[in-house]
């Protein structure tokens, strides 16, 4: 079992979700962070003042599921989600030991 922690900007959200399900995930968590990459922020004037915006706003999905599947997310949003813009997003794959279902007591994949 993997989990991705995939990090996108705000008005990817509706296009990625659509992705996922269309991948028959069980589940997602999506949050609202701030963050910065590469991209380092960017400098505004505002009023004649000038300041540095250092954290910009992003959305984390995070979902669980088999490693064939968690392949073939990641294939689906790097080919419909690409941006040639720099902070396009991240995806973070991380394996995942085992899962359990509180109610149920189920374990590993019965439980997602």
């Amino acid at each position: 079992m993997k989990k991705l922690e995939i990090v996108i900007k705000p008005d990817l959200l509706d296009d990625a979700k659509v992705l996922l399900e269309s991948c028959d995930i069980k589940g997602m968590m999506v949050s609202n962070i701030m963050g910065y990459g590469n991209q380092k922020g960017f400098t505004k004037t505002y009023r004649g003042t000038t300041y540095t915006v250092n954290f910009l706003p992003k959305i984390m999905i995070e979902t669980i599921t088999d490693d064939a599947t968690a392949d073939h997310i990641i294939q689906l949003l790097t080919d419909k989600l690409p941006s040639d813009e720099i902070g396009g997003g991240k995806i973070f794959v991380i394996p995942v030991e085992n899962v359990i279902r509180l109610r149920t007591g189920e374990y590993g994949e019965d439980a997602i």
